[in-house]
């Protein structure tokens, strides 16, 4: 079976009126598909001086450790997708303290919130998508196996204010060059 393209039903890249930028317009109707950033949602979740690292069962980088993180959902609001992440990776109920950072990563279309959390206790059952979920102490990160580098750049940013009752949140990676 042969992949279809937007062409194939009607759609053509142009610029709609009022924009300046090439979208998806259909020449039937003049509908517009707008493809816009996606966002991840995540925590760094403790239990005392341990944080919950998951080892990733799916691509990309299966096999390296992550916080629990993914894509949210249509209809849920930020802290409802980074707690189902939690649940959905590593089987946890978490309690979310407070927003830690945002990271605007241009080059690969996505905006990822990643918030401060705490694990009511050490059980935890990975789902599918984890190969295994461990608590580390801070000495223990597998470092040079970390699947993302927003993922050291949240763990970063957790240590800086780790028992701090308010801080800033931190916006946009450290490296600003775009090297993601």
């Amino acid at each position: 079976m042969a992949i279809q393209r937007p062409s194939d039903f009607g759609f053509a890249h142009q610029v709609p009126e009022g924009d300046d930028k090439p979208r998806l317009v259909c020449g039937d109707c003049g509908w517009i598909h707008y493809v816009n950033p996606k966002i991840v949602v995540g925590a760094v979740c403790s239990l005392g001086d341990r944080i919950l690292l998951c080892r990733r069962a799916i691509e990309p980088r299966r096999g390296f450790w992550t916080l629990p993180a993914g894509f949210m959902e249509e209809r849920e609001t930020t802290e409802a997708g980074a707690q189902r992440e939690a649940m959905e990776e590593a089987g946890v109920v978490i309690e979310i303290d407070a927003l830690l950072a945002v990271y605007n990563i241009p080059r690969i279309s996505q905006v990822q919130l990643m918030y401060r959390a705490t694990l009511p206790g050490p059980e935890l059952n990975p789902g599918p998508e984890s190969l295994e979920a461990r608590l580390f102490r801070w000495d223990e990160i597998p470092w040079a196996e970390l699947a993302f580098p927003s993922v050291l750049w949240a763990l970063e940013q957790w240590r800086m204010v780790r028992g701090q009752a308010s801080f800033a949140a931190f916006t946009n990676p450290p490296d600003q060059t775009g090297n993601y």
